[in-house]
Protein backbone atom coordinates (compact mmCIF):
# COMPACT_ATOMS: atom_id res chain seq x y z
CA UNK A 1 0.00 0.00 0.00
CA UNK A 2 1.35 3.26 -0.88
CA UNK A 3 1.04 6.26 1.36
CA UNK A 4 -1.79 8.16 -1.09
CA UNK A 5 -3.70 4.71 -1.31
CA UNK A 6 -7.05 4.14 1.19
CA UNK A 7 -8.67 1.44 2.53
CA UNK A 8 -12.04 0.06 1.17
CA UNK A 9 -14.89 -2.50 1.68
CA UNK A 10 -16.84 -3.24 -0.98
CA UNK A 11 -20.00 -5.59 -0.75
CA UNK A 12 -21.40 -6.82 -4.03
CA UNK A 13 -24.31 -9.38 -4.70
CA UNK A 14 -23.75 -11.42 -7.72
CA UNK A 15 -26.81 -12.81 -9.31
CA UNK A 16 -25.75 -16.13 -10.33
CA UNK A 17 -28.61 -17.42 -12.06
CA UNK A 18 -27.81 -19.46 -15.31
CA UNK A 19 -24.15 -19.70 -14.30
CA UNK A 20 -21.86 -22.28 -15.02
CA UNK A 21 -19.28 -21.43 -13.35
CA UNK A 22 -18.73 -22.46 -9.65
CA UNK A 23 -18.72 -19.88 -7.01
CA UNK A 24 -15.17 -19.79 -6.55
CA UNK A 25 -14.32 -18.91 -10.00
CA UNK A 26 -16.94 -16.20 -10.02
CA UNK A 27 -15.45 -14.32 -7.33
CA UNK A 28 -11.90 -14.87 -8.07
CA UNK A 29 -13.10 -13.16 -11.70
CA UNK A 30 -14.41 -10.07 -9.80
CA UNK A 31 -11.27 -9.95 -7.68
CA UNK A 32 -9.22 -10.20 -11.44
CA UNK A 33 -11.71 -6.92 -12.55
CA UNK A 34 -10.80 -5.16 -9.14
CA UNK A 35 -7.62 -5.54 -9.62
CA UNK A 36 -7.65 -4.33 -13.45
CA UNK A 37 -9.52 -1.09 -12.00
CA UNK A 38 -6.44 -0.58 -9.40
CA UNK A 39 -7.24 -2.38 -6.42
CA UNK A 40 -4.96 -4.56 -4.49
CA UNK A 41 -7.32 -6.72 -2.76
CA UNK A 42 -6.30 -8.18 0.52
CA UNK A 43 -9.35 -10.27 1.56
CA UNK A 44 -11.97 -12.04 -0.03
CA UNK A 45 -15.33 -13.41 2.18
CA UNK A 46 -18.32 -14.94 0.81
CA UNK A 47 -21.20 -14.13 2.92
CA UNK A 48 -23.69 -16.51 0.98
CA UNK A 49 -26.62 -16.59 -0.49
CA UNK A 50 -29.13 -14.52 1.36
CA UNK A 51 -32.59 -13.60 0.63
CA UNK A 52 -34.00 -10.36 -0.04
CA UNK A 53 -36.53 -8.32 1.78
CA UNK A 54 -37.92 -7.05 -0.93
CA UNK A 55 -37.19 -9.32 -4.43
CA UNK A 56 -36.95 -7.15 -7.71
CA UNK A 57 -37.96 -9.91 -9.41
CA UNK A 58 -40.13 -12.89 -8.53
CA UNK A 59 -37.69 -15.18 -10.41
CA UNK A 60 -34.41 -13.31 -8.36
CA UNK A 61 -35.62 -13.32 -4.24
CA UNK A 62 -32.00 -14.49 -3.25
CA UNK A 63 -28.44 -13.53 -4.18
CA UNK A 64 -24.54 -14.26 -3.18
CA UNK A 65 -22.81 -11.51 -0.98
CA UNK A 66 -19.44 -11.26 -1.54
CA UNK A 67 -17.37 -8.55 0.27
CA UNK A 68 -13.57 -7.32 -0.83
CA UNK A 69 -11.33 -5.25 1.60
CA UNK A 70 -8.68 -3.23 -0.89
CA UNK A 71 -6.53 -0.75 -0.88
CA UNK A 72 -6.05 1.92 -3.45
CA UNK A 73 -6.17 5.66 -4.43
CA UNK A 74 -8.75 7.27 -3.71
CA UNK A 75 -9.78 7.04 -8.20
CA UNK A 76 -10.46 3.56 -7.70
CA UNK A 77 -13.70 2.95 -5.95
CA UNK A 78 -14.95 5.38 -9.10
CA UNK A 79 -12.65 3.12 -11.48
CA UNK A 80 -14.30 -0.55 -10.09
CA UNK A 81 -18.03 1.09 -10.38
CA UNK A 82 -17.64 2.52 -14.12
CA UNK A 83 -15.80 -1.41 -15.05
CA UNK A 84 -18.77 -3.08 -13.48
CA UNK A 85 -21.53 -1.00 -14.52
CA UNK A 86 -22.56 -3.30 -17.57
CA UNK A 87 -21.57 -6.56 -16.12
CA UNK A 88 -24.76 -8.93 -15.56
CA UNK A 89 -22.65 -10.79 -12.81
CA UNK A 90 -23.25 -7.97 -10.06
CA UNK A 91 -26.74 -7.01 -9.58
CA UNK A 92 -25.89 -4.46 -6.45
CA UNK A 93 -22.53 -3.15 -5.56
CA UNK A 94 -21.59 -0.70 -2.45
CA UNK A 95 -18.06 0.27 -1.63
CA UNK A 96 -16.93 2.18 1.38
CA UNK A 97 -14.07 3.94 2.55
CA UNK A 98 -13.06 1.13 5.96
CA UNK A 99 -10.62 2.74 8.82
Amino acid sequence: MTATASNYRATFILDTRGREETVEDLIDGLKTELAEAGAEVSKVENLGVKDFARAPDAKYDSGLYVQYEFSGSKETPAAILDKLRLNKLVSHKIIQKAQ
